[in-house]
């Protein structure tokens, strides 16, 4: 590689590290009217359906169903998109399915520095593979660890749930909705779900937590849930607040571009002196050689 290939690749990290713009996360109102899922998980069996269907309508591996009885609190990953885990309290069977939140303002999607992550008009969070640089920033911003990277595969992306977008767009519901036997997943516009999940609440103030999760956490989501046990655990703080993180994840990513700009000076400087101190030790050479040459003739 020459001088101007380095400083040209270097140019083009440089350029690559740009995050979105900051207004994107701003263009997002947390009052439109998205669609998305209210999961009741005191109407959940446990009966895992809706990881069957999910791997089947994105062409995901068979999930292990046998798994949820291994006493661990499951995650998400790049083979099974949703996934039920089971707890027993006080002698009762407890089910939570986990996937992606789907959030009104996504530090992932604004995290991403080729927008191959987007907040859709119709609510989910939908990633494009064509634009990928494969950064994995998303990974590191998203408060709820979904997106995962596809490391066993030769030609790897991020892989996360999708809410079945495709399905949406044309009038059908997602494929873990329609699957599930007891309605434990309801899909409709969250504005209406939100409605239905404190209706549910005041009607049985002794079976539920007086909360509806994802209507407020960090900016609010597309993904709500109401449930008989506290879900912290459905992300990495049990309390990760209502502030929308874009305006986090702008002033952290904000700094990198300056340090790879930075680094890339460094390291076209020292390229310089490298090469210049070779140039100087060739020519050193040639010049006590034709000396050489000189005296021996």
């Amino acid at each position: 590689m020459d001088r101007r290939d380095f400083v040209k690749t270097l140019g083009i990290m440089g350029a690559s590290a740009l995050p979105g713009k900051k207004s994107y996360a701003e263009e997002l109102e947390n009052d439109k009217e998205f669609f998305g899922l209210l999961v009741d998980t005191t109407r959940c069996v446990g009966c895992q359906t809706c990881m069957e269907a999910c791997a089947e309508a994105n062409n995901l591996p068979e999930p292990d169903l046998d798994a949820i009885d291994e006493g661990i609190v499951r995650k998400t990953n790049e083979k099974q998109w949703t996934l039920v885990n089971r707890f027993e309290i006080e002698d009762q069977e407890i089910f939570v399915k986990k996937q992606c939140m789907h959030c009104n303002q996504p530090a992932c999607a604004t995290a991403c520095p080729t927008k191959a992550l987007l907040k859709t008009e119709e609510g989910p969070v939908i990633y494009d593979s064509g634009k990928c640089m494969g950064c994995r920033y998303c990974m590191m911003a998203c408060p709820y660890g979904i997106p995962r990277y596809d490391w066993e595969s030769p030609t790897p992306y991020v892989r996360k749930c999708t809410m079945c977008h495709s399905r949406i767009v044309t009038g059908r519901v997602p494929a873990c909705v329609e699957a599930c036997p007891e309605n434990a997943n309801i899909f409709g516009v969250r504005e209406e779900l939100i409605q239905e999940a404190h209706h549910r609440i005041e009607e049985n103030p002794e079976r539920y937590i007086h909360a509806v999760t994802g209507e407020m956490e960090v900016g609010g989501s597309s993904v709500l849930y109401i449930s008989d046990i506290p879900l912290g655990f459905l992300s990495y703080n049990p309390k990760p607040g209502d502030q929308p993180l874009p305006s986090l994840t702008w002033a952290a990513l904000s700094k990198v571009p300056p340090l790879i700009i930075g680094m890339g000076g460094l390291m076209t400087g020292i390229y310089w002196i490298v090469e210049r101190r070779m140039k100087l030790s060739g020519q050193k050479s040639t010049t006590i050689e034709s000396r050489a040459e000189k005296g021996n003739e």
